[in-house]
């Protein structure tokens, strides 16, 4: 009897070990798959700048602004604008690369002005903090791709509102000024 009672213990001890075992490998694997989601924006944002710095990347092409809510970057008649996902101040995959004419001419001794909308949706003391830290990471893309912080102007616009659909108005544009 008293073998049957430490056979039975052994196999409750052995489930609860493979249990456990299960529930870390599980664990680690949500972690990181949750990092690789969040964070793959943020670090395309920080590894590109050393590729580009040597030489400015060709524009992104001109494409239609986003209908739906992930985060993007196109290039309209030489303003380059961040589109944001709702309540996310992450950019998208690309966005050095479309920066590419704004770092060179930054780096040639122009000015560029960063400008941050946000859409109507939610509180309004939200949107406008929301705007601001999307603006700052735009900020931080050109800093860290090499361009003085002395030729960048963080500018709140007039109407910071955005037009159009939500996707639409959380945008941050940065134009080449004279």
């Amino acid at each position: 009897m008293f073998s049957q009672d430490n056979d039975q213990d052994i196999r409750v001890v052995a489930a609860v070990l493979i249990a456990a075992i299960l529930l870390a490998v599980g664990l680690a694997l949500g972690i990181g798959i949750h990092k690789a989601r969040s964070g793959a924006a943020g670090a395309a944002a920080v590894a590109a700048p050393a590729a580009v710095t040597a030489e400015p990347a060709p524009a992104a092409p001109v494409a239609a602004a986003p209908a739906s809510d992930d985060a993007s970057v196109v290039v309209e008649n030489g303003v380059v604008k961040f589109y944001f996902a709702s309540g996310k101040s992450d950019l998208a995959p690309g966005a050095i690369d479309a920066l590419g004419d704004a770092i060179a001419a930054a780096k040639g001794g122009k000015r560029l002005v960063l400008s941050g909308f946000h859409d109507a949706t939610g509180d309004a003391a939200f949107n406008a903090e929301l705007a601001k830290q999307r603006a700052f990471a735009v900020r931080d893309a050109l800093v860290g791709a090499g361009v003085a912080e002395s030729s960048l102007e963080l500018k709140k616009p007039e109407e910071t509102m955005g037009t159009g659909n939500a996707a639409e108005a959380r945008r941050v544009e940065v134009v080449i000024a004279d």
